[in-house]
């Protein structure tokens, strides 16, 4: 056991727990100075605004009856599993791959504990992007989710290039 945690991705599951640590404690910070809906501007273009996600990304079905809480409940269960699965199936020097699992753990776990905690995810980035327009607000758990999403997808680019190196 002393073993997996040393030599495989499990090494890194401080960088989840600090995703975790961080994405909460911005969401209790929100919560404590906002009331529902309130909203500070930061700049032009960002905004502290506190809201509620009752569906997943860009708030897909959020407006479907409450049987969404315990489904995206389930579905990121099931990608701590899988996740936590594969960090012990990869090398710790695969390091670009095991940020981004161990960021996308952190960030599922995030948005887990508020639907199991609250029924919801609080969420309070707002961004306007010109020629866009508002940007669907988010957290810290989800910037955690798209960053080791991109890890993954770099590490999957530099691996395909190392593989085939390898071969010839």
């Amino acid at each position: 056991m002393k073993k997996l945690f040393k030599e495989t991705g499990l090494s890194w599951l401080w960088l989840a727990i600090l995703v975790i640590i961080v994405d909460q404690a911005s969401k209790i910070a929100v919560i404590q100075q906002f009331e529902l809906y309130d909203s500070k501007v930061i700049t032009d273009f960002f905004n502290l605004t506190y809201v509620r996600n009752h569906g997943a990304a860009f708030s897909f079905l959020a407006d479907s009856g409450g049987w969404q809480r315990w489904f995206f409940t389930v579905i990121a269960m099931v990608a701590v599993v899988l996740i936590t699965y594969w960090l012990s199936k990869t090398k710790k020097d695969q390091l670009i791959l095991v940020m981004g699992f161990n960021s996308i753990l952190g960030g599922a776990i995030g948005n887990l504990y508020d639907r199991i905690a609250y029924g919801y995810v609080i969420d309070f980035f707002d961004f306007t992007i010109p020629l866009y327009g508002r940007w669907p607000a988010f957290n810290v758990a989800d910037m955690a989710i798209v960053f080791g999403a991109g890890c993954i997808l770099l590490d999957s680019f530099i691996n395909k290039d190392n593989k085939q190196e390898s071969k010839s």
